[in-house]
């Protein structure tokens, strides 16, 4: 309806502007037009809606009553990030170091990731192209802060938004480690990514808690919180992992 009305308007201004204005005016409208009729073909995001809790977080009970800090978990625009395709599938890159030095790293690193498998299946993958979560053994770039000179970071998570061939709506991790990172800081950072990687997009503000915003002397392991806070994240309504549709 309002489309309509703009286009009387339209055309009542232009029978009354000059030749140049007119024209000018016409093609304007022409492209509105064109952009309206394009835009009923795209594709547009799924209804956020929740998926079942896997099974391992559906029986997980807390018995220390610990609480959670769900509170400090943001969704993006598309919701929250919920894996609904399972297991998720996980690539370790070996880092360009001498064998010894890179099989221990590598080990360090799975043994971590293993310790979320109780609560949600993980499996690694030989090709990186067939990954969920990847990592890898790269200096993550400074941190930009307005106002702030820039500040180095030893490790970072990022994420990718893409359409799986299925026309389901998905997104992929990526955590950047520090070559500098080892021993149990190496494993601190890793428990704590990989927490990012599985939707707790967000901070603890207790050290007790593997995803406590700030390192520390003596990093914690999985905590209750961390697990009430997944659990209660996977309950949760999200767009990600339900399918693409077409507006009409």
């Amino acid at each position: 309806m309002g489309l309509w009305k703009n286009f009387l308007l339209t055309l009542r201004q232009y029978f009354k502007s000059s030749q140049i204005t007119r024209l000018f005016t016409a093609l304007i409208f022409v492209l509105l037009l064109i952009l309206t009729t394009l835009s009923s073909s795209f594709s547009f995001t799924p209804q956020p809606k929740i998926h079942p809790l896997p099974p391992a977080l559906s029986n997980w009970q807390d018995k220390t009553n610990s609480g959670d800090y769900f509170d400090q978990i943001k969704p993006i625009q598309v919701g929250y990030f919920v894996w609904s395709q399972f297991p998720i599938k996980c690539y370790v890159k070996l880092p360009n170091i001498d064998n010894r030095k890179s099989q221990n790293w590598l080990n360090t690193v799975v043994n971590t990731i293993i310790e979320w498998n109780p609560y949600l299946p993980l499996v690694l993958v030989n090709k990186q192209e067939d990954a969920d979560i990847v990592i890898l053994q790269q200096t993550p770039p400074l941190q930009k802060q307005p106002g702030r000179p820039p500040r180095a970071r030893s490790a970072e998570t990022r994420y990718q938004i893409y359409t799986t061939d299925d026309d389901l709506l998905s997104h992929r991790f990526s955590i950047l480690l520090s070559p500098s990172l080892t021993g149990e800081q190496l494993k601190a950072s890793v428990r704590h990514e990989f927490g990012h990687a599985l939707g707790i997009w967000g901070h603890s503000n207790l050290v007790t808690d593997a995803l406590y915003y700030s390192q520390v002397r003596n990093p914690p392991p999985i905590s209750p919180r961390d697990i009430n806070t997944l659990k209660r994240i996977y309950q949760q309504p999200t767009s990600f992992g339900w399918r693409i549709g077409k507006s009409t």
